[in-house]
């Protein structure tokens, strides 16, 4: 298992959290999430051989918001 942090731009409410949580905990290889409002970032565990930062900055967009 591996660890990132990503960056997420646009977070506003509790409801944007849900949303890209919602997201990257979809991506298989994702083991474990968890998004930050006050630090607008999310914390990713996940497997690198199944996944990785390209997926979760797809999965960011698709929710509505940018991962730079």
């Amino acid at each position: 298992m591996q660890t990132l942090q990503l960056k997420i731009e646009g977070l506003h409410c509790d409801g944007c959290v849900r949303s890209v949580t919602r997201m990257l905990t979809a991506i298989p290889g994702v083991q474990r999430v968890e998004v930050s409002l006050a630090q607008s970032r999310a914390e990713v565990s996940f497997d690198p051989a199944r996944t990785g930062v390209a997926d979760f900055k797809r999965a960011v967009e698709r929710a509505g918001f940018k991962a730079p």
